[in-house]
């Protein structure tokens, strides 16, 4: 469970967000979605502890995040960030079995390894492990970075945009992995994650977080909280929540 009590943050003179209390269930695939500018990536920014609030708490699992020291804290969640680093002459298993630092500190012990393969073979990234990670495609890039924070083993993952520049076939790709970790049983993944296509994130998310202005306008069960209405005034334009051979979509009108 992720616990947001009263949150606020200023950057540089302006109020980003505004007093956001929010309540994120484990075991779901949770959507953050709202226009440009609604303060999305800064809250999950928040969430990860990489922004220290101006009032207000954030607890994951009973832990208050910014109370953990660093190390601490990456046992507890993985963040995936909008950009990623350059990195010359790496291979995908090494970038995979980074995510392993946190547990052993430079020193990979079997189960490190054992974990890194799974990441691998979850991933279908296998056949690609002594790739550089510069020659692959945009969608086997992104896959391998998913890969490394799913190796992290947290209950947490935190995706920030991760279906940024991605052809179908690969946002499928990746959101069919992501939704098969999630749920109740044990080993099973959390996760949140900021999405701007609404058509994905109607086909996949569990729960919605709706932002604008900072603010949250609506959180709860997919199915239960997000309508047209609430889409068109999200987004200021005329949106409807539909299906199509069964499966939710959303269109402009």
């Amino acid at each position: 469970m992720i616990d947001i009590d009263n949150l606020c943050l200023t950057r540089d003179g302006t109020q980003i967000l505004h007093n956001v209390t929010l309540r994120i269930p484990s075991g779901r695939l949770a959507a953050i979605i709202g226009p440009n500018g609604a303060g999305k990536s800064t809250l999950l920014h928040c969430m990860a502890g990489l922004l220290a609030p101006d009032c207000g708490s954030v607890q994951i699992n009973g832990q208050d995040i910014h109370a953990l020291r660093e190390d601490r804290r990456a046992l507890v969640l993985s963040l995936l960030t909008q950009s990623q680093a350059a990195l010359p002459r790496l291979s995908v298993g090494d970038l995979v079995a980074f995510g392993r630092w946190p547990h052993h500190r430079g020193r990979p012990r079997a189960q490190d390894h054992q974990i890194t393969r799974e990441a691998l073979r979850r991933f279908d990234l296998e056949a690609l492990a002594q790739r550089n990670v510069e020659t692959l495609s945009g969608g086997q890039r992104q896959r391998a970075f998913v890969a490394m924070a799913y190796a992290q083993s947290t209950p947490w993952m935190l995706l920030d945009e991760p279906l940024a520049a991605l052809d179908p076939k690969y946002v499928r790709d990746i959101m069919d992995r992501l939704h098969g970790m999630t749920g109740s049983a044990t080993g099973q993944r959390s996760i949140a994650l900021v999405l701007h296509d609404l058509s994905v994130a109607a086909r996949y998310a569990d729960y919605c977080i709706a932002m604008k202005n900072g603010r949250v306008v609506a959180a709860g069960p997919w199915q239960e909280t997000v309508t047209s209405d609430l889409l068109s005034d999200l987004y200021e334009t005329p949106l409807r929540l539909a299906a199509l051979d069964g499966v939710a979509v959303v269109v402009g009108l």
